[in-house]
């Protein structure tokens, strides 16, 4: 048995899960930006005590601990090198849980730990070559070429979501300007309903705004009709599209699946996302067809591909 970690901005979320990918045991916790390393480091343990627990077996009697973390990882030192949502800096993580539990601890980048999950147990299954794009309070990617996992030089590679759309663009949150992320990620969306709303009061995309703007409100808008919400949606679904195709145009992928909350509009975001590549894809009237996908281990993603870290072997 293997134990998945998925650690967010604002939960830690654990399970056991076994060859198949099937989760026995899922447990979670709070986590936000004011823990420290160590506090990281200590309720990733008590939630992996747990679930194994609560699947019938001790902790030490596990096959791996897989861990996956937003940021920049150092995956063959186990190390967080920096994720501007959590309070970690040279984090030797895997080291700090290893050593608390005594189990063998592998870590990688959550996004690259979904795509790996997708590819191998969800939407993906059977592909060789996937590209998963998760669109939540950022852009995360994660690439799967040839069956492995591609994560670059010392595992610093595959940050799709800071691909430069825009010369002085949008501030993207890593600081610098122009990235995808800050114009496909939710919190893009959002930024780009508020304007809308405040640019034209009269549209119902701004009286549902005033009970509170999330990624669902121009969706919500735009399926009642409403003009300002239709544009913002196509908008906002253009910018992503153009973040696919450059990543479909580098690495050809047979599907690519899209994760997050976003993606639970279904084909409100998946057709019009299906007929851009479709459209703008270098070579597609020759090539194979790329297929755009929701991900369908959703919240499960993160803590079954994080187990599968220890089910195969990742790009030097």
């Amino acid at each position: 048995m293997f134990v998945g970690v998925d650690i967010g901005g604002m939960s830690i979320k654990a399970g056991v899960v076994d060859g198949s990918g099937k989760i026995l045991s899922k447990a979670s916790c709070e986590c936000n930006g004011k823990l420290n390393e160590s506090e990281i480091a200590d309720r990733i343990c008590d939630l992996a005590t747990k679930v194994a627990n609560d699947a019938g077996f001790d902790i030490r009697d596990a096959e791996g601990i897989g861990i996956g973390c937003p940021g920049s990882i150092y995956d063959e030192e186990g190390i967080v090198r920096y994720s501007c949502n959590l309070n970690l800096k040279n984090a030797p993580l895997a080291k700090d849980v290893k050593d608390r539990l005594g189990v063998e601890v592998k870590l990688g980048n959550d996004a690259n730990c979904a795509a790996l999950g997708e590819t191998l147990f969800g939407a993906g299954k059977g592909c060789k070559n996937t590209v998963m794009i998760t669109l939540g309070t950022g852009v995360g990617t994660g690439i799967v070429a040839d069956g492995r996992l591609v994560t670059g030089n010392r595992s610093a590679g595959a940050e799709g979501g800071h691909i430069q759309l825009s010369v002085g663009g949008a501030k993207c949150g890593c600081d610098k300007r122009g990235h995808f992320e800050a114009y496909a990620s939710a919190t893009a969306l959002m930024r780009m309903t508020a304007e809308a709303a405040k640019r034209h009061p009269e549209s119902l995309l701004a009286k549902l705004a005033e009970g509170g703007i999330s990624g669902k409100t121009a969706f919500e808008a735009a399926r009642a009709g409403d003009r300002t919400a239709k544009a913002v949606v196509n908008r906002y679904l253009t910018y992503v599209g153009m973040g696919l195709v450059s990543l479909a145009n580098i690495f050809y992928p047979e599907k690519i699946i899209i994760g997050g909350g976003i993606s639970n509009e279904g084909d409100a975001v998946m057709r019009p996302l299906q007929k851009y590549v479709s459209e703008n894809v270098y070579g597609a009237e020759y090539n194979p067809k790329i297929e755009v996908v929701a991900a369908t281990l959703r919240n499960n993603a993160g803590i079954v591909g994080a187990a599968a870290l220890f089910m195969t072997k990742r790009e030097a």
